[in-house]
């Protein structure tokens, strides 16, 4: 498709954000180009001095945004109201349309200082650019709306960091995502009593991101989405097996895209109390209360929306979070498990029976849904005859596959999956001798696997 820049934001007026001006890093050497998502925006032609030039530089794009802007807002972190928040090491690059006519951003990670820094130095380590670019395509690929990681440039700095050995390598991520808008921004404007800037953005979401026209209601009409996808995010975050980590008011966008990787980690087995960050010592953000964490927050959107509707008009919507989640988990778990719905009550028991087997039955979560894709066991798979796995295999007995399960990833040895351990396996040869093949092989695994999750044949 035709490359389509827009500026949309900028209809918003300067109060949402702050120009800033990009690091000038001494070195930039290209380390990831995401050139399937490239190619939906219009981009997948430039070459990789185009690419470096764009987002090792940001030389802007004529027709987006003449600078790149640091966007403002508020947040509840760790259930801790923090009023000095807004883009700190990164900031909003350019907009564009995707091949879906979607408004996208162009976003980044390490850019550098903004006046919302806190003293941090606005850089990322390369460690954290690769976990979020592995983060961002398992996600993808088990089917999780997700930011996609666009690029990765190596800037040449070494960095102290308290987590990770020091000093160690520099990088700027560049992110494509639907929207940098987040519970937060509206956080903000409610906590400064601006009720016309959070009118203002209530359209601009309506109008630039869900593609409505804003009705009589439109604080209204907004939320209810929210909640929506809110509740689906929480549901696909179950499914995959995956702990966001830092489930942060700031960190919840308005469209439930799912962003903003930090401690992430799949969990092996159905475990409610896996964590993702060493920092979550009360375990608030731990596998099983995610979902009770995304509805806390949309929560705080709801009271940050009162100043526009009262709450006894947003409270029934929020009161609807939690059916919202269970059948979009229901959903989710038969959609990853490859057979097709049979009706509520059918659905909703298999699910069950499904979840029961993989909290109790000790197998990891990847290898079940690969042992049983399409609804029946692989042959040589061991171990389904355990009392703990008779309701669910009883539950699936009349569902059928939603897709033949032909592809050829169906005949490995093993799924591919993500484990921490792996994770570190991938980033040491890269730390000890810049070697990064094991890290371009996981890549082609992962979309691997996301083709065979499709139905499409190899």
């Amino acid at each position: 498709m035709d490359f389509t820049p827009q500026a949309r934001i900028l209809t918003l007026g300067d109060a949402y954000y702050d120009p800033v001006v990009p690091a000038d890093f001494p070195d930039t050497i290209l380390r990831f180009r995401n050139d399937r998502a490239a190619a939906e925006v219009g981009l997948g032609a430039l070459s990789d001095a185009e690419w470096i030039a764009r987002f090792g530089r940001f030389v802007p794009f004529e027709g987006s945004l003449p600078q790149p802007l640091a966007l403002r807002y508020h947040g509840h972190q760790f259930r801790h109201y923090n009023p000095d928040l807004g883009d700190g090491r990164g900031f909003l690059y350019a907009q564009l349309r995707d091949a879906r006519g979607r408004l996208m951003d162009l976003g980044t990670k390490g850019s550098g200082t903004t006046p919302w820094s806190r003293a941090g130095d606005g850089r990322l380590t390369l460690k954290g650019g690769v976990r979020e670019i592995l983060a961002t395509e398992m996600l993808e690929a088990l089917g999780v709306d997700t930011s996609r990681s666009f690029s990765l440039i190596e800037t040449g700095e070494r960095l102290h960091r308290g987590d990770e050995p020091s000093p160690t390598r520099s990088a700027v991520l560049v992110r494509l995502s639907h929207g940098h808008i987040r519970i937060g921004s509206f956080q903000r404007l409610a906590y400064l009593k601006d009720d016309a800037g959070l009118a203002a953005l209530v359209d601009y979401c309506l109008t630039e991101l869900y593609g409505e026209t804003p009705g009589a209601e439109p604080a209204l009409q907004l939320y209810a989405h929210v909640v929506e996808r809110t509740a689906d995010l929480a549901a696909s975050y179950m499914a995959a097996g995956f702990v966001h980590g830092v489930l942060n008011s700031d960190n919840i966008a308005i469209t439930g895209e799912s962003f903003d990787y930090g401690p992430w980690r799949f969990t092996p087995q159905w475990e409610p109390g896996f964590t993702a960050a060493y920092f979550d010592q009360t375990g608030l953000y731990a596998f099983g209360r995610q979902p009770q964490a995304i509805h806390w927050d949309a929560a705080q959107l709801a009271m940050a929306l009162s100043a526009l509707t009262p709450v006894e008009a947003l409270a029934p919507v929020l009161d609807g979070f939690a059916a919202r989640y269970e059948a979009a988990l229901t959903a989710r778990l038969l959609a990853r498990l490859g057979v097709r719905p049979r009706g509520e009550a059918h659905d909703i028991a298999l699910a069950d029976a499904m979840t029961r087997a993989l909290a109790e039955g000790g197998v990891t979560i990847d290898r079940f849904f690969f042992d049983w894709r399409g609804g029946r066991p692989r042959r040589e798979a061991p171990g389904y005859d355990a009392p703990i796995f008779k309701p669910f295999v009883a539950a699936l007995a009349d569902y059928a596959a939603a897709a033949v399960p032909d592809h050829a990833y169906w005949s490995d040895a093993a799924p591919c999956a993500l484990h921490i351990e792996e994770v570190e396996a991938i980033w040491a040869p890269i730390a000890e001798a810049d070697d990064w093949s094991r890290f371009e092989a996981k890549i082609a695994a992962i979309r691997r696997m996301g083709t065979a999750l499709s139905g499409r044949k190899a």
